[in-house]
């Protein structure tokens, strides 16, 4: 196994604290292997049915999560800044484990980095991990930070 076994890494982040962890993570290694690294930001719609019906599925509410992504996949460029890494930042719309296991497959992504979302007991049972998702389904190896 050679230290260039890993070209493109893809970094998924949802801008909580566990993610940018993660971030870190993935920057070192794209720093140490001379990876090149795709943020990526899933704006969720797997409630939105329910969130619909709930609190109005608004165009202003997916903007919101729109400016979220800006600034998940922000701190992610700016990490790779600091390292001297390029960071593409990449925005997709759906289920976040599906979209970021589709765009690791469509993007020949050598390595998938990402946080758990630290949830817990039933919590975790009712909503599931997008990371233990991605871990189950993934065709090339995830580094999960917790």
């Amino acid at each position: 196994m050679s230290a260039n076994i890993f070209k493109k890494i893809l970094i998924a982040t949802d801008g909580s604290e566990h993610a940018e962890k993660a971030a870190a993570y993935g920057i070192d290694i794209a720093k140490a292997t001379g990876a090149e690294v795709s943020a990526l930001y899933v704006v969720s719609t797997e409630h939105a049915g329910t969130a619909r019906s709930v609190m109005g599925w608004t165009d202003a509410f997916e903007e919101y999560l729109a400016n979220k992504g800006g600034v998940a996949t922000g701190y992610v460029e700016k990490l790779g800044n600091e390292a001297g890494v390029k960071v593409e930042p990449v925005y997709l719309k759906g289920v976040p484990a599906e979209k970021i296991l589709e765009y690791a497959e469509e993007s020949n992504i050598d390595l998938i980095v990402m946080g758990t979302q630290g949830l817990t007991g039933v919590q975790r049972f009712l909503i599931g991990s997008v990371a233990e998702n991605v871990l189950r389904h993934s065709k090339v190896p995830v580094m999960i930070v917790r």
